[in-house]
């Protein structure tokens, strides 16, 4: 059942205003919005259609210190916020969503199966094109090693988007994914935060994870060039592609920032149709009840974060 309007939607102000860029990601039936001092979790509970939000602050030094907000510095604060609080926002959503199913999970086995799926992406995004580009191009020191490594890869990150995109339960994910793109969209573009305000916008964004996972395996094509130049031996080949993580994560963050940025320049424009296409592949238009969850994660992100006039109020739904 959708929410009582109490009052007129509230405006989003101009974007970009403070310089602060708001994000989130898709969660078990709900969706995270990441703000300035707080975050928060919305999820919509099976049976009962209630939106349950879970908000908190960012006080450790990742999220407040002025060293982890430095050009390249912050690529690496991104990756470990994704770590940190976009692990304890799926758990979190796994639990509440399994409870009202009266279906128990701690975090015990929650932990287990992120630690599964993260050594199961490593070797299949790290170990298998390392392997194929072996097999194809017998030099490790060759520019062609290293672009054959990062097409494999690239080949082997698609297709298993495309794979998962086919069950029932992820493609509720990609959905959500879809409601925080339209979301954070709208909000950027100061339009109403409310289903009517958000439903026109994009479900693609320029700082979206996906493509900057894009960004990143170009960037590391880039960089493991230079690794090649110096012949490196199997223990060393593999080393580098640890080590240099920090590296094209930093080069990374900072090319899709410049890139959302300057998003309507003729030539930045031509540049981000590959970084927009590829998150094809992860949202899928969503439908009104999950735009509902979407705008009550960022509303409750931004809770205190506006002046007094400003702040939103939480949408509680099927109360």
């Amino acid at each position: 059942m959708p929410p009582k309007e109490e009052a007129a939607a509230p405006m989003a102000p101009p974007a970009e205003r403070d310089g602060f860029f708001y994000g989130g990601q898709a969660v078990i039936e709900g969706v995270m919005m990441r703000g300035r001092r707080h975050y928060a979790v919305a999820v919509r509970l099976p049976g009962s259609g209630e939106i349950r939000v879970e908000r908190g602050a960012l006080t450790a030094p990742i999220y407040t210190s002025r060293w982890w907000k430095l050009p390249f510095v912050r690529g690496l604060a991104l990756l470990a916020e994704q770590l940190h609080l976009g692990t304890r926002s799926l758990s979190w959503s796994a639990q509440v969503n399994a409870g009202a199913q009266d279906i128990k999970i701690g975090r015990k086995e929650v932990g287990i199966s992120l630690a599964i799926a993260g050594a199961g992406s490593l070797l299949l995004f790290f170990g298998l094109p390392l392997l194929g580009a072996s097999l194809t191009v017998h030099r490790s020191n060759s520019f062609w090693f290293v672009l054959v490594e990062g097409v494999i890869r690239v080949a082997l990150v698609l297709a298993y988007l495309s794979l998962i995109a086919l069950m029932p339960d992820v493609r509720r994910v990609f959905q959500y994914h879809g409601a925080e793109h339209k979301t954070i969209n709208a909000y950027e573009a100061g339009r109403p935060l409310d289903v009517a305000g958000v439903r026109p916008a994009s479900v693609l964004h320029p700082r979206c994870g996906t493509g900057f996972l894009l960004v990143v395996l170009v960037v590391s094509v880039l960089v493991f060039s230079v690794v090649a130049v110096f012949n490196p031996n199997w223990f060393w080949l593999v080393a580098s592609r640890v080590l240099g993580i920090p590296l094209i994560a930093g080069a990374g963050y900072e090319c899709i920032r410049f890139m959302a940025r300057h998003r309507d320049h003729p030539v930045v424009r031509i540049a981000l149709l590959p970084v927009l296409y590829t998150q094809r592949f992860t949202t899928r238009e969503p439908d009104d009840g999950m735009l509902e969850v979407a705008i009550a994660a960022l509303q409750a992100a931004r809770e205190g974060e506006e002046s007094a006039t400003e702040r939103p109020r939480v949408v509680e739904a099927g109360a």
